[in-house]
């Protein structure tokens, strides 16, 4: 199975980032695009310990982001493949592209 970025249906788009979104089997697809600075922490608030509970699998195809664990933090930049464990608050910078993988549940 393949697809390019405009093969992917349009799931949201505004002056803040571009959304699209697939699923592949038992797994969600997502390619974002962040035009502005994003710091999901207050969206994540009344989750279990106000962190994201999903495990993700992704690829930075340009900028970066920071991810805060209850423990540590994690800098992941264009050209990285990364995967965030459960417990986790993701800050995006503008200018950020990414392709990400996640349970479809």
């Amino acid at each position: 199975m393949k697809a390019a970025k405009k093969d992917i249906k349009l799931k949201m788009s505004n002056s803040d980032f571009e959304i699209r979104e697939t699923q592949w089997g038992n797994m969600n697809l997502a390619w974002y695009t962040w035009h502005k600075k994003i710091d999901a922490g207050p969206m994540l608030k009344g989750l279990p310990d106000d962190m994201c509970q999903t495990p993700h699998w992704g690829y930075v195809l340009k900028g970066k982001m920071t991810v805060n664990f209850k423990d540590h933090e994690e800098k992941v930049s264009a050209g990285e493949a990364y995967y965030l464990a459960p417990g986790h608050i993701p800050v995006i910078e503008a200018g950020t592209e990414m392709v990400e993988f996640s349970p479809k549940e």
